[in-house]
This record gives C-alpha cells, sequence and structure tokens, in this order.
C-alpha cells in the first residue's frame, strides 16, 4: 500500500464528506505528497481543515464543484490518483430533484474523466453504490450511468496512461444522513423513532471498511474492474431495537412506521446475474472484470470464479441477516454507539 500512495499527488471529490474525509485521514498514513480535499461545502472544509492542522504540508482544501469543469481541471493539475467520492446520494432528494443529480453523479463524473485524461493522471478510483443494481431511482440509476462512463473511459482513452475502476458498496454505518444517526436524533429529541418498513433490508459496512477497500482496490486495480465487499445484511426493524435499547435503556419508545419513501426499494443486491457469471473473488471482495478480461489476473494474483456463488448471498432480503447481539457488535465497532 505504501508504494501506491507514498510520494503522490493525491485529489478526493467530495473529500469534506463522510466517506471522502476518511479517505483523506487514511491516506495521509502512506506519506502521499499533496492530497488536495476538492469539496463544493465551505463550513465543512473548514471543520475539516481544524482536524487536519498539524498536516497543513501536505493537505490543501480547495472549494470547487464537479459540475464546474475549468475549475476542477485546475484543481486536478499534477495529480497522480484520483478518488472521485462526490455525488448526490440521498434517493428521495434525488428523486425529487433528477436534473441536479444528473448534473452531479453523470456530468460531474464525465468532467472527472476528461480532467483526468487532460491531465495524464495514473488511475481514477470512482465511488459506487448498490443501488446502482437494477436502479428503480434517480441516484440508482445516475450511478449506474456514472460506473458506466468509468468503464468505457478505459476504453476511449486514446494514448494516455488513465486507468479507470469503480468500487460499489451498501449503506455505511454512521455515515451523514444515515438511518442510525436519524433514530439516534429522534430518540433523543421526541422519544418516538419513525421507520419506513420494518421488513426493508440493507447491506451495511463501517466507513473503515469502506475506505479500506476503496484503498486496496486502487492498489490492484488495472482498470474497468468493479470491486464490491463482502458485506453482512440486516433488517431495519432489528437495527431501530438495537438503537433504541443503546439509547433508551428500559424507557418507552413509540415506532411508527411511515412507509416506503419514493425512489426506495425493499431490498438491495449487489450485482446483476450478468456480472455473477463474470465475476471473481477474493476473501473480502467480489471482483467484476471487463467481459473481455474476465479470466484475466487481479493485482498479479489469479481469483478464483464467483460464478457458483449461491444468488442468496447477494440479495440483502435472502441472505443470512445479522442477529441483534451481531448487530450491535457491528455498531460498537463502527464507533456508532
Amino acid at each position: 500500500m505504501e508504494n501506491t500512495f507514498e510520494g503522490k499527488n493525491i485529489i478526493v471529490t467530495g473529500g469534506a464528506g463522510s466517506i471522502g474525509s476518511h479517505i483523506v485521514k487514511s491516506l495521509l498514513k502512506f506519506e502521499p505528497k499533496q492530497v488536495r480535499v476538492f469539496d463544493n461545502r465551505e463550513t465543512e472544509l473548514f471543520f475539516l481543515k481544524e482536524e487536519l492542522l498539524d498536516y497543513t504540508d501536505t493537505v490543501r482544501f480547495l472549494v470547487g464543484d464537479v459540475r464546474d469543469k475549468e475549475r476542477l481541471n485546475r484543481a486536478m493539475q499534477g495529480i497522480d490518483i484520483v478518488f472521485h467520492a462526490a455525488a448526490l446520494k440521498h434517493v428521495p432528494l434525488c428523486e425529487y430533484n433528477p436534473f441536479e443529480a444528473t448534473k452531479t453523479n453523470v456530468g460531474g463524473t464525465q468532467n472527472v474523466i476528461e480532467t483526468a485524461l487532460d491531465n495524464n493522471v495514473e488511475r481514477v478510483i470512482n465511488i459506487s453504490t448498490d443501488k446502482a443494481i437494477s436502479p428503480i431511482n434517480t441516484m440508482g440509476a445516475t450511478k449506474l450511468l456514472a460506473e458506466k462512463l468509468i468503464v468505457a473511459a478505459n476504453l476511449f482513452r486514446g494514448n494516455k496512461k488513465t486507468a479507470f475502476s469503480t468500487v460499489r458498496f451498501g449503506n455505511v454505518i454512521g455515515s451523514n444522513g444515515s438511518v442510525i444517526e436519524l433514530l439516534k436524533k429522534q430518540i433523543a429529541d421526541s422519544g418516538k423513532v419513525t421507520i419506513t418498513n420494518p421488513n426493508m433490508t440493507r447491506f451495511v459496512m463501517s466507513i473503515q471498511n469502506a475506505v479500506d477497500l476503496i484503498l486496496e482496490a486502487a492498489r490492484i486495480m488495472q482498470g474497468s474492474e468493479i470491486f464490491i465487499l463482502k458485506m453482512p445484511a440486516l433488517k431495519l426493524q432489528d437495527l431501530a431495537d438495537v438503537i433504541i435499547k443503546e439509547r433508551a435503556g428500559d424507557r418507552e419508545i413509540k415506532v411508527e412506521e411511515t412507509g416506503i419513501r419514493v425512489g426506495e426499494k425493499m431490498h438491495e443486491s449487489l450485482m446483476t446475474e450478468e456480472e455473477t457469471q463474470i465475476a471473481l473473488e477474493t476473501d473480502k471482495m467480489y471482483v467484476i472484470p471487463p467481459p473481455e478480461k474476465a479470466k484475466a489476473k487481479v493485482g498479479g494474483k489469479e481469483l478464483k470464479s464467483a460464478k457458483s456463488r449461491d444468488r442468496k448471498e447477494l440479495d440483502s432480503g435472502k441472505a443470512g441477516l445479522l442477529k441483534k447481539d451481531e448487530i450491535r457488535q457491528v455498531l460498537r465497532e463502527a464507533g456508532v454507539i
């Protein structure tokens, strides 16, 4: 890992967000030459800057938007590695603001690709979501198209050296706006919690696990791969029960079911049926190579095929769900309870 990032100039778009800021902090352990934090949220950049005062010689904080290609191009000059985490990610907000979601998630990704090629960047790692699988909402559809753009970029890069790959994962525990933070706030403010549907299921992972996957993908990528962390799944009602027990103790908390929000699925999948036919796997992740490289080595290693993998493990509604004590342990390890 040290050889991948040491002495490199790196930019993280959406670098002040939950995932982006943890990528920045993790990268600093490997002694990069410079890390540029690129985000359109001035306040979040300010607080991250205050948090990283010991790294003023290494970290640069840039106010900008991936929609602004000219600004992005200036920020990309001299860069070796790009982590593209900037996106509109909240399903209902994207559903009611589809043009804005398209401008950021699709147009912004195109700008990242083109400016990376113009500056002859070594590698670009795009951050995606399991909602890109058979999407029924605007957010998932725009992230699917972003994935397609990233894979296709390897085909039209010409004589440029830039390699493009994607990392795909589920709901991130403790991220900004996550259901866990919402439940904790509701318990504190009103003593009542709302859940959309008690039987809804989701794949989950901690921020640190997400970042570890992203950095490992950046290390072994060759271009066009989609990396997917093997994640546990849980039921929303079980998650709510654990949060209530941890935050309210024996105090009675009313649970109100509000119904599925616009654009939401009851269950999520990690990959499509077609992707499972060519997917490879390691102990911690699945790797979907481009079809023409389905038998190629990844990271210099021959990986086993995931074709025979039970499809139930790839569907949050059919996978073995975490029990409440296991959910509690996951939340504690993630530092959110």
